[in-house]
């Protein structure tokens, strides 16, 4: 349901997951041990925690805008060689409607070039679509930099994943557009 760092200036960074579920006592605890397992499977080929995520930041250069807008189904903005794709969403706050202008919008940008690229972004999801889009993001290889709120007392409640990759522009934008469909299901028979 969370995960956040409660430090400045750790080292090495630590990060806190908090982790939710219901059921049968049994299953939750393999669940739990499941976790466990991976993390001790991780820490034994990799003692150190990693300081990146691996490979070259790509160079600067030029997205083609047009095509991420045509992989991910939605407009791409270019700016300075960088595309970007912005879905808004709208909710209330005190009684009043917010929407994109307020910050309640799914965003990625696209830097670097078409063959080497870096994709950032930030997804809004209500509760139920959480699992889903984390699911989607991480079988496409897009690593999760963080999960929050960044409001309290809107309606519905929203949550917030930040998430970072790199790789072909086309398959970052493929990925997004993976997550965005898995959003889209949820609720849908």
């Amino acid at each position: 349901t969370a995960l956040h760092n409660h430090f400045f200036h750790d080292t090495p960074k630590v990060y806190f997951m908090h982790i939710g579920g219901e059921g049968r006592a049994e299953t939750l605890a393999a669940g739990f041990k499941a976790v466990w397992g991976a993390i001790r499977a991780v820490r034994s080929i990799h003692a150190q925690p990693a300081t990146s995520f691996g490979g070259a930041t790509p160079a600067p250069g030029r997205i083609d805008a047009d095509a991420v807008s045509k992989y991910v189904g939605q407009p791409a903005s270019d700016s300075q060689g960088v595309a970007k794709v912005t879905i808004g969403r709208t909710g209330t706050m005190q009684g009043m409607v917010v929407g994109a202008s307020m910050g309640l919008t799914t965003w990625a940008a696209f830097s670097g070039s078409d063959a080497a690229a870096a994709m950032d972004g930030d997804f809004i999801m209500s509760a139920e679509e959480v699992q889903p889009v984390l699911h989607a993001l991480r079988k496409a290889g897009v690593h999760i930099v963080a999960l929050h709120s960044h409001m309290i007392g809107e309606h519905p409640n929203f949550y917030f994943t930040h998430f970072w990759s790199t790789g072909k522009a086309q398959d970052l934008a493929h990925a997004f557009r993976t997550a965005l469909d898995a959003q889209a299901a949820v609720g849908k028979p």
